[in-house]
């Protein structure tokens, strides 16, 4: 559940899983309660793309509306850092744990299961912030029909990256979240006609590239059997998901407008829909390992996973609430450069292996792009 997210709410590998994941939102957006993204994922047009975490990643799934908003909590600049170090920290031990969870090969086969368990996760924890205690929103029901295409994406913008994280190094998995970027840009310029700013596009070019360079290296097979590398089911699962991820993407926002939800009623609507959906499936779908075989450590594991699920979910609210698009995007990249940093130590592979070029190259095209954007961004007259 690592995303945006990741950092992207709930990447809910996250995808919980930062999550890497791209996110959105321009100054106004963020007042009326824009999420993030790793992550997760609020992208309306290409000249609000930001980068974030992810997800996580993804890797958060709340997305921004311009409906009602639960109202920013209150709170110190103190109080504004320690949720980002909660978030930071629960975003990176999301995709550490969920890739610890996946090396067992008697829970790798056993993803929709892993899934619903992270959505159920989800839509407890929006219930409780929902609650009269905290108030963080209102709770809106719509009908099923109107939110089952969003649900399925939404498994989809789970499942596949979880998988790629299965079959892939830590360090591949991260790196390839940046394809969010470009492929949400695509995607929107492609259904929108919006374009971006010439010099972001140039930006994405060395990015794009540095991906490339981490999937061939990386999955290049290894006589020394301490280093690990991606197979190729871990690439294709990889860019599968980027696909889901983007499409979910793109569609979050629309829904939110048409639906007239605000983000966490979204997902407080998506959650529930999405693990009650994979039930269906699971069965036919999943390998289930013997449950009373499963080691202790493991079942913590995934206690583990869940909890970090809910304090990315609670964190998220608030760094939406009380930092501007410039911490939000140093944050993110914090993240995703240290889930790189500890996956690169955790791999076994040396400095000097040809995939760190790809990993600085990557690294470095979208914080240029990131920086472009806030540029961008900033010299666009206020409304």
């Amino acid at each position: 559940m690592a995303e945006r997210s990741t950092d992207r709410v709930v990447s809910t590998n996250s995808t919980i899983s930062d999550l890497t994941d791209a996110d959105t939102y321009d100054e106004k957006e963020k007042t009326t309660g824009t999420s993030l993204e790793n992550s997760y994922l609020n992208l309306k047009t290409p000249e609000e793309l930001e980068l974030n975490d992810n997800d996580a990643e993804r890797g958060e799934l709340l997305g921004h509306t311009s409906q009602e908003n639960p109202p920013a909590p209150k709170a110190s600049a103190k109080a504004a850092g320690i949720w980002i170090v909660v978030n930071t920290l629960a975003t990176i031990g999301i995709v550490f744990t969920n890739k610890a969870i996946f090396t067992d090969p008697s829970l790798k086969l056993a993803q929709l299961t892993f899934a619903s368990f992270h959505f159920f996760i989800t839509w407890l924890t929006l219930f409780t912030l929902s609650r009269p205690r905290f108030a963080m929103f209102t709770p809106r029901r719509v009908a099923i029909k109107e939110i089952i295409p969003l649900a399925i994406a939404m498994a989809l913008n789970v499942i596949l990256p979880n998988l790629s994280l299965a079959f892939s190094t830590v360090t591949f998995y991260q790196v390839a979240r940046i394809l969010l970027t470009p492929t949400v840009a695509i995607m929107n310029f492609i259904l929108y006609k919006s374009v971006l700013p010439q010099n972001a596009v140039f930006a994405l070019v060395p990015a794009c590239l540095g991906v490339g360079m981490v999937s061939y290296y990386d999955s290049l097979p290894n006589e020394n059997t301490n280093i690990k590398t991606t197979s190729s089911l871990g690439v294709i699962f990889a860019f599968s998901g980027i696909l889901a991820s983007s499409l979910y993407t793109v569609w979050i926002s629309s829904y939110g407008k048409r639906l007239k939800l605000n983000s966490m009623q979204l997902l407080y609507n998506q959650a529930p829909m999405a693990s009650f959906m994979l039930l269906y499936v699971i069965p036919f779908v999943d390998t289930f390992p013997v449950w009373t075989a499963v080691p202790k450590n493991r079942w913590a594991l995934i206690i583990l996973s869940g909890f970090f699920a809910s304090l990315i979910n609670m964190s998220q609210f608030f760094i939406i609430a009380q930092t501007g698009p410039v911490s939000s995007t140093v944050v993110g990249h914090v993240k995703t450069c240290s889930i790189v940093a500890l996956g690169w130590v955790t791999s076994g592979r040396a400095v000097g292996d040809n995939a760190i070029i790809g990993v600085f190259i990557a690294l470095g095209g979208i914080i240029t792009y990131s920086i472009i954007m806030l540029k961008h961004q900033a010299s666009k007259p206020k409304p």
